[in-house]
């Protein structure tokens, strides 16, 4: 696949859910304070078809990305896989010299083809976030990831507050590119499981 944000953020959300898997801990708490593990990771598979179904030839969803079951037949893992085969397949036939590709984000129908890779990859890597923080993995996110989605972030956060993101939450002095970013998307990079 052509656009390398897109690659590193759908391999974060593999290793992510494989290791979210093994430690069992599916109907966890997340950042996504309405979800368990399972149903971030469903979220994030369902996004992933819905962009594939959009910019490409995928099929849609089996399910409401916005209302995720708590599992699934099959399995989460599973789905995962499904969701980033769908998702390499439909980006590999984008040209990234083509002036725009659809987006399946309404207040933002279009944007050139590297800006919506990173938006893809966006939703892919900040659940890998949601997930790793959840089961006591190590940040997935990284300085240059996030400096990579960030401008992905600024071109679609906005119009979806309320929606796909919560309010922007303020600055910090100290701040990394990572907790930017995150307190940008609406959530606390300290975050743990058990609230401390």
């Amino acid at each position: 696949m052509t656009f390398t944000v897109l690659n590193t953020a759908l391999d974060t959300l593999r290793h992510v859910t494989a290791v979210a898997v093994g430690t069992g801990r599916l109907d966890g708490p997340t950042p996504c304070s309405d979800w368990t593990v399972a149903q971030v990771l469903l979220h994030a598979a369902a996004d992933q078809h819905v962009w594939a179904s959009t910019v490409g030839a995928g099929s849609p969803p089996s399910h409401d990305p916005f209302d995720p079951p708590r599992q699934l037949d099959g399995g989460v893992q599973e789905a995962v896989t499904k969701a980033i085969e769908a998702a390499s397949g439909a980006w590999a036939a984008v040209d990234p010299a083509a002036s725009s590709v659809r987006t399946p984000l309404p207040p933002v129908p279009e944007l050139a083809p590297a800006l919506a890779a990173a938006a893809c990859a966006l939703d892919a890597a900040v659940h890998a976030w949601d997930v790793a923080v959840a089961t006591g993995q190590p940040t997935p996110l990284t300085v240059a990831l996030a400096e990579q989605l960030t401008p992905a972030a600024q071109a679609t956060a906005e119009p979806l507050r309320g929606f796909a993101y919560a309010p922007a939450l303020p600055a910090q002095a100290g701040d990394d590119p990572v907790a930017a970013l995150l307190r940008y998307l609406g959530r606390d990079p300290l975050w743990t499981p058990d609230g401390n």
